[in-house]
C-alpha cells in the first residue's frame, strides 16, 4: 500500500492504471505513436485528478491512521492543483487528438464536452464533504469518461 510510503498513491495508480494505454496502442498497431504517449499522459493525470478527489473524502481517517494522499499534501490548495491536472488532462487529449487526426465532432464533444464538465466538477467539489468527493469521483467514471468516449465514437461513426 503506498500510502503508508509517499503521498504519491494516487501517482503509483496512475502509472499502473494508464500504462495500458500504450500497451493497447502497440498490440493493436504494432507502434507507440507520440499520440498514445501524450494520451498516456492525459489518463495519468486523470487519475491524479479523480482519485485525489476520492481521497478528499478519506483526510480524517488518513491522519487518524498515519497514511499518506495527495489530499493530505495539498491541504487547502486541493483545488488549485485539480486545475493544473484537469488542465493537463484536457491539453493531452486535444494534443492526442491532433496528433491522431481526429475530426472536429471529436473535439466538439469528447474536448469542449469533457472541459466543461471538469469544470463543472471543480465547481460543485466541497473537498471538506465526503458527500460531495464521492459524488464527484463518481461523476468521473460515469459521465466524464462516457463524455470522452461518447466524442470517439461519433467521430468513428462519422468517419466510417
Amino acid at each position: 500500500m503506498m500510502k503508508r510510503i509517499t503521498y504519491w498513491p494516487q501517482a503509483w495508480l496512475g502509472i499502473a492504471i494508464n500504462i495500458g494505454v500504450s500497451m493497447a496502442w502497440a498490440i493493436t498497431t504494432a507502434s507507440i505513436p507520440t499520440a498514445s504517449l501524450v494520451l498516456s499522459a492525459g489518463c495519468f493525470f486523470w487519475t491524479l485528478w479523480y482519485d485525489t478527489i476520492y481521497a478528499c473524502q478519506d483526510k480524517k481517517d488518513d491522519v487518524n491512521a498515519g497514511v499518506k494522499s495527495t489530499a493530505l499534501l495539498f491541504g487547502s490548495q486541493i483545488k488549485r492543483i485539480l486545475i493544473l491536472f484537469g488542465t493537463v488532462t484536457m491539453s493531452a487529449l486535444t494534443i492526442s487528438g491532433i496528433l491522431n487526426s481526429q475530426s472536429p465532432p471529436f473535439f466538439v464533444l469528447a474536448v469542449f464536452g469533457g472541459a466543461f464538465h471538469l469544470a463543472w466538477q471543480l465547481y460543485a467539489l466541497d473537498v471538506d464533504s465526503p458527500k460531495s468527493c464521492w459524488q464527484t469521483f463518481e461523476a468521473n467514471a460515469f459521465y466524464f469518461g462516457a463524455i470522452v468516449e461518447a466524442g470517439l465514437i461519433l467521430d468513428y461513426v462519422l468517419l466510417n
